[in-house]
């Protein structure tokens, strides 16, 4: 085989096409980006970086990053180099020596990179709409997970036999095998026994320093209201002048937090922007966002998002600092704990547990109203995690052969998602319950969602986004600070608070936790346009043999008759599902 199988390819017009590299391969193999690649190669490695990889250790984020670190790292130790490296990025290792090909991703899986074997021939690239789709074939698995997560987990896709690089991830191709993967960041949790208030100074330095990073000169952040798009709006008030921040506002006060956003916008004298969002934007928009994305994404406030980023580029910015990861690595969520509650069951004796379930588990206390709530309590604490994390899942509220078509059915495993989250789950290096939702959150909610969410819409709208909480150094840091101080009982981010307290309003850290969501059943159930465009959407979705038409029918039933809000999110993932499929012709 000759020197030139190695060739960096392009699809369309935008994509990027690289130099040839000098690697002896039997597999032909083709990258396709549509961004520029950072190469290096010497006599034993080819190394291709996508995105910005640097030394680990803030104090050296100046010295020679991306592929001439990686190279050099793997020069002197093959298999000791991960730890020595942070950043957000996808490499692509060529091994000369072992002739095999590794593929790993950033601690937080910030970037996609998918990669298959069709014909026998390795495509790696970092956007589906490049690869050549007259030879993919629709993904039964992929949609099932998609109504199952709202989004795709990685590493399944919505195409047979193209699969994602999941978040701190290693997958190693060899000449003639089947890829093999390996989680390659899995934190060790060693709790600091230093004192409250150096930990917190230390908490608030590597924010400080993270968001330094990411700073550009026309640099703008998210500002929501919660603490923390408003701790990184802070940072980048205090080393730039006059910094602009954006939220988006609604006229259902359930939804509208626009308010603590002008407080924090006032204390720390940011330039800020409100857009106050109404139905003509989603309406006008709804088919180009369902289709900008590689595959299905179910997570309505992806809307938000984009508006949010198009109003801060009208007024100048091309870099917007997003407080993303910051729930997930210091406990902000309310389901945190909400587990724990649970968990008091699970940990207690045994015979406690069977005895409170023979009192109360199908027996006439358990009909009255005090028992009542005492059995379902048992009920949901048996379920055990991660599966009691799902319990509200549309997938688990109705009967799946009542939701699909009985021919689809036939070819998924409806448990996959299931075993999935359980393999994240147990992958955790903590018994701590609470370590191991977050650890299954850096992947399912960050990873899988809340970044592609973020990062697909500021790019559709021409803005490059950020994720300074989530630099390895703080997410690693946060794994130094005990699980109890982390959630206090039922005091949510206890010690992220405590490192805030006095650089935030008092009224932050106090407030409820809301975010950029979307008020789409609502505005469904106010505009017959939107609900012209829903039902038309549903109807072509169920004549293609995967959702009954009778579920579908029930569903809007549901939405008009119960809870619009609950019901709104389940008509928003199937709409999606019908519109990202007639943006690709099929």
């Amino acid at each position: 085989m000759n020197e030139d199988t190695l060739v960096a390819a392009s699809q369309n017009k935008q994509a990027k096409q690289n130099n040839e590299l000098n690697f002896d391969w039997q597999r032909p193999v083709s990258i396709l980006s549509t961004n520029e690649l950072d190469m290096a190669q010497n006599e034993n490695f080819v190394v291709v970086v996508y995105g910005e990889l640097r030394r680990y250790g803030f104090e050296g984020c100046t010295d020679v990053a991306g592929a001439s670190l990686l190279l050099e790292l793997l020069s002197v130790a093959d298999e000791g180099y991960y730890p020595k490296i942070a950043g957000f990025f996808n490499a692509i290792i060529f091994s000369k020596q072992q002739q095999d090909i590794k593929l790993i991703s950033d601690h937080i899986g910030s970037k996609p990179l998918y990669y298959s074997l069709l014909q026998d021939k390795l495509t790696l690239t970092d956007n589906l709409n490049l690869l050549d789709h007259s030879m993919l074939e629709l993904n039964p698995q992929g949609i099932f997970n998609y109504c199952f997560y709202h989004c795709i987990a990685a590493p399944t896709t919505i195409y047979n036999q193209i699969y994602k690089l999941a978040a701190g991830e290693c997958v190693t191709i060899s000449q003639d095998g089947e890829p093999e993967a390996q989680l390659i960041y899995r934190p060790e949790y060693h709790y600091s026994k230093a004192p409250s208030a150096q930990l917190n100074e230390r908490c608030l330095s590597l924010i400080a320093q993270a968001v330094n990073s990411h700073v550009t000169p026309q640099c703008g952040a998210f500002l929501s209201g919660g603490l923390d798009s408003s701790t990184v709006a802070g940072m980048l008030a205090k080393g730039t002048e006059q910094a602009k921040t954006f939220s988006i506002g609604f006229d259902s006060p359930q939804y509208d937090e626009s308010a603590y956003a002008r407080l924090t916008a006032e204390h720390f004298s940011t330039k800020h922007f409100t857009h106050v969002m109404q139905p003509d934007v989603l309406i006008d928009n709804f088919k180009q966002v369902a289709g900008y994305f590689d595959q299905p994404f179910g997570n309505s406030s992806a809307m938000a998002a984009y508006c949010c980023a198009m109003f801060a580029k009208s007024h100048g910015v091309t870099t917007l600092l997003a407080g993303d990861g910051g729930d997930e690595i210091f406990a902000g969520n309310e389901r945190y704990a909400k587990q724990g509650v649970f968990e008091v069951f699970n940990q207690s004796p045994k015979f406690i547990q069977g005895l409170l379930e023979g009192l109360f588990c199908n027996t006439p206390l358990g009909n009255i109203s005090l028992g009542s709530k005492a059995a379902s309590y048992i009920s949901q604490a048996k379920l055990g995690l991660p599966d009691r994390l799902d319990s509200y899942n549309f997938l688990n509220r109705f009967a799946l052969d009542e939701m699909f078509c009985a021919d689809f059915l036939a070819q998924v495993d409806p448990m996959l998602p299931v075993k999935q989250k359980r393999e994240r789950y147990e992958q955790a290096g903590s018994d701590s319950h609470i370590e191991r939702m977050l650890f299954l959150d850096w992947k399912f909610t960050l990873a899988d969602n809340d970044l592609v969410k973020v990062t697909k819409m500021c790019e559709m709208a021409g803005v490059e986004v950020r994720y300074p909480l989530l630099e390895k150094e703080l997410v690693d840091f946060s794994c130094q600070i005990k699980d109890s101080d982390k959630l206090q009982g039922q005091k949510l981010r206890h010690f992220f608070k405590g490192a805030v307290k006095g650089f935030l309003p008092d009224a932050t850290l106090t407030k409820e936790k809301h975010g950029f969501g979307l008020p789409f059943g609502l505005w469904m159930s106010e505009s017959d346009e939107l609900m012209t465009l829903a039902q038309e959407a549903l109807f072509s979705l169920s004549q293609r043999s995967i959702f009954k038409p009778e579920f579908i029918e029930l569903a809007l039933s549901k939405h008009q008759s119960e809870h619009a809000g609950y019901y709104g999110e389940l008509i928003w993932i199937l709409v999606i599902l019908e519109l990202w499929l007639q943006s690709r012709g099929l």
